[in-house]
């Protein structure tokens, strides 16, 4: 006989093949109901006044179960007697009912459903398949209330000797609470109450578990619920089939680890982001606490070095797995120092974290106790929420970066060794990305270094114009571009503005860009046309281009450049572009425009002819040069030229005009390198220069003379009058005798005096040593002695000859 418990609702079949009868307090048969087919070849009429015992082959299961106490109904299989001495297997229900008021001994005390026993799914398999699964122990069964209450559970000792009460004896209101870990029963509690609520089964469902009587011992399980009725569809509880996956699940953490720290580690350059990932990484899925601290060296993109005793770090980043960091330890972006002297408790590790090795630290309470007066190790080592710690250095190239520190306390597990080959790894990972970040640190830091040599200052001051050059690089990992710019003084007070771009990023961009802005200088010297030194320049990149292989990113093929010169005596200016953006004229009120310059093909890529453009600029106007990135979309090209036209009609200077247009264009980093030339032209003060018209005869020499002596008397410039006439006296004999007319002498008061002499001539002078009998020759070597530099450039209408002599102090 097997009696169910109260929750067991299992009814005899409704068929018609019950016989029902009523039994006194002793079992007594006082009446029966006949069954539908008989359930023996005894008549049921004989059965009253008989003891049901009397034809029971089991008599003692009847007595059980006439005797059990209160008020639910129990369930046996037992077998009856037959008339020819066989048995017949029964199921029987027996039902007490309360006794009537004023009741005497004898009075009817159950009924009795007997029905023939059936072996289905519905009937006896379902107390063999209850008896299997309540009578094993390699999966979990616990039956709850609708309160949640446990109500019934497969004898496992071991789950009543986790809890809260002695001898494994289990409580009427035993819970989940009683026998785990506070937070891992709410959870799981709150998942059942939505299988009650909804009837939705839960299935495979995998959480922690963690016994109360042992927290620190991980324990995960495989959860599926369903919902529980009775035979007329109220809900009764909720079953659980639960089994323990501990060592999978924690295989597949460890792995899932293994595979985020390969997909979100190196995926950028920056030394911050990568240790920001490993931290968050390892707070969300491994610790409570992450941090990483790097040598100063190190994010400066030094070589990594020892790791000693007293090392400057910087914690670069911290994660807390719930919640913010604590504040009694050190802060992302503090500066800490290594420990020095260490005490005998914490000695060995020490050493061990020091030689490169991982340190364990299951339980911090002998280094907190051996450290109780040292504030600030303890603010370097000691969380007050932590119980056990995992200190690992990040190696690279037979150096250490830093240290990553790892801390659990409450109720996580504390670590183990187990967990030290994992953190080992994902360590190693972490330490290459960190070692790639660092070489490109340094790598970027030597171009920077490269470009900031090649360029000119930031701010340029000259007679003829005030300009600012700003530079934005790429928000990529390709580094410092190959975008530049160039201001050049050039005789007669011009200046010349230049600027370009070479295509790809890194070091070979930047010494490609050195390349054309000396080429650039050089050609500026000859004093070329725009459109004519862009042509030399062409020339020059196709031959420098057959030597590059073609697989070279960031070579000379393909570059741009605009050349402009301007000239503050007349306020002229010409320009020439190659493959480069014109540039954005604005006026001194505010009035905006790209200057209408057709550009030529990039350099190399092209035979054509390059074009130039000639203007006269109003006082007080403003170029402003882009690279392509500035005006590659017409709503940043629009915002910048509006940017500067704000800015020039409110008087701000270049460099504020610059600044001011780009934190209007770049709304957001831009995807290649960004400069920006911004030039404000002036005229130079009236009076500051004096031109002659002059006849191409001997007799002007002396009057040239006079009209110079004049001049700088006028200027206060008597000290230059000797030097400067003998200049004058040269230049116009020599064009009186190899040049042709008209003549024309003109000079410039500006930083420096200027003295010209042009004339309709192609014929360039040269220089060359007089021998003892020449009675010529000597005239342009005596400039050159006197003057602090000379030279000649080309004009539409013939040649000048210029000399330079600098103005005395004061």
């Amino acid at each position: 006989m097997t009696p169910t418990t109260p929750a067991d609702d299992r009814d005899p079949p409704p068929d018609g093949s019950a016989a029902v009868l009523l039994l006194d307090r002793d079992g007594v048969v006082l009446r029966c109901a006949e069954a539908v087919p008989p359930l023996d070849d005894r008549p049921l009429a004989e059965l009253p006044g008989r003891r049901v015992t009397e034809i029971a082959a089991d008599p003692d299961a009847w007595t059980a179960a006439l005797a059990a106490p209160g008020p639910a109904r129990r369930t046996l299989r037992t077998a009856l007697l037959r008339e020819d001495g066989s048995t017949l297997d029964v199921d029987a229900v027996v039902t007490p009912l309360p006794p009537p008021p004023g009741a005497r001994d004898g009075d009817a005390r159950f009924v009795v459903r007997v029905a023939p026993a059936v072996d289905t799914p519905s009937g006896g398999g379902d107390e063999a398949l209850l008896r299997a699964l309540f009578g094993q122990h390699l999966v979990g069964l616990i039956v709850h209330a609708t309160d949640l209450r446990i109500i019934r559970a497969n004898h496992d000792p071991r789950l009543l000797r986790r809890s809260r009460f002695p001898d494994g004896e289990q409580p009427p209101d035993l819970r989940l609470t009683d026998i785990l870990v506070a937070r891992d029963a709410a959870a799981i509690e709150e998942r059942l109450r939505h299988v009650l609520d909804t009837g939705e089964s839960l299935i495979g469902w995998e959480r922690r578990a963690r016994y109360r009587i042992s927290p620190g011992r991980e324990r995960v399980v495989s959860l599926s619920a369903f919902r529980l009725h009775d035979s007329r569809g109220r809900v009764t509880g909720v079953a659980v089939v639960f089994t323990d996956v501990t060592e999978s699940h924690t295989s597949r953490r460890r792995l899932g680890l293994l595979y985020s720290a390969a997909t979100r580690l190196g995926r950028t350059l920056d030394m911050t982001h990568n240790a920001r990932e490993l931290a968050s990484l390892l707070a969300s899925d491994f610790a409570d606490l992450a941090s990483v601290d790097l040598s100063e060296g190190a994010i400066r993109g030094e070589d990594a070095g020892s790791f000693g005793p007293g090392a400057q770090l910087r914690r670069v980043a911290a994660a807390a797995a719930e919640g913010e960091w604590p504040e009694d330890i050190h802060q992302r972006g503090e500066t800490i120092r290594a420990p020095g002297e260490q005490s005998e408790a914490i000695r060995e590790e020490s050493e061990a974290l020091l030689g490169g090795r991982a340190v364990l630290v299951p339980d911090l309470a002998a280094w907190r106790e051996d450290l109780g007066a040292d504030a600030e190790r303890r603010r370097l080592l000691f969380p007050a929420m932590a119980s056990s710690a995992l200190f690992v250095p990040l190696h690279a190239r037979g150096g250490v970066l830093g240290v990553l520190a790892l801390w659990r306390g409450g109720d996580s597990a504390p670590f183990t060794e187990s967990d030290v080959p994992l953190i080992e790894e994902i360590a190693s990972r972490a330490s290459l990305a960190l070692e790639n970040a660092r070489r490109y640190t340094t790598e970027l830091r030597t171009v920077e270094s490269l470009q900031r040599s090649l360029l000119p200052p930031s701010r340029v001051a000259l007679s003829a114009a005030e300009s600012s050059g700003l530079y934005v690089p790429a928000d990529n990992a390709q580094g410092i571009g190959g975008c530049w710019y160039d201001v050049i003084e050039l005789p007669a007070a011009r200046v010349a503005f230049v600027i370009g771009d070479v295509a790809g990023h890194g070091l070979a961009a930047a010494a490609t860009m050195g390349r054309l802005r000396t080429a650039v200088q050089t050609l500026s010297d000859l004093e070329l046309p725009p459109e004519e030194l862009l042509t030399h320049l062409d020339d020059l990149v196709v031959r420098l281009g057959a030597d590059e292989p073609e697989s070279r990113v960031g070579g000379v093929l393909g570059s741009t450049c605009l050349y402009c010169v301007y000239d503050p005596v007349t306020g002229h200016c010409v320009m020439a572009g190659a493959g480069h953006p014109p540039p954005v004229l604005i006026t001194a009120d505010g009035e905006h425009a790209p200057v209408p310059l057709t550009p030529g093909p990039a350099l190399g890529t092209g035979h054509m002819p390059f074009e130039s453009l000639d203007l006269t600029l109003a006082p007080g106007s403003v170029l402003a040069f882009p690279t392509q990135e500035l005006v590659r979309d017409e709503g940043r090209s629009r915002r910048l030229r509006e940017a500067l036209a704000e800015a020039v009609a409110a008087g701000e200077t270049p460099a504020a005009t610059g600044r001011a247009a780009l934190d209007r264009a770049l709304t957001e980093p831009p995807a290649d390198d960004v400069a920006l030339l911004v030039a404000g032209v002036r005229l130079l003060p009236p009076g500051s220069t004096a031109t002659w018209r002059l006849k191409a005869e001997p007799s002007v020499v002396g009057e040239a003379r006079r009209l110079i002596a004049v001049q700088l008397a006028e200027w206060g410039l008597e000290e230059l009058a000797f030097t400067t006439e003998l200049i004058v006296s040269e230049l116009i004999t020599n064009a009186i005798r190899y040049a042709e007319p008209p003549l024309e002498l003109r000079l410039i008061k500006d930083e420096s005096l200027i003295c010209e002499v042009s004339d309709a001539s192609q014929t360039q002078p040269r220089m060359r040593p007089a021998r003892l009998m020449d009675e010529g020759g000597r005239g342009l070597f005596l400039i050159a002695q006197v003057a602090h530099r000379w030279g000649s450039r080309y004009t539409r209408s013939g040649k000048t000859i210029w000399a330079e002599q600098p103005l005395l102090p004061g």
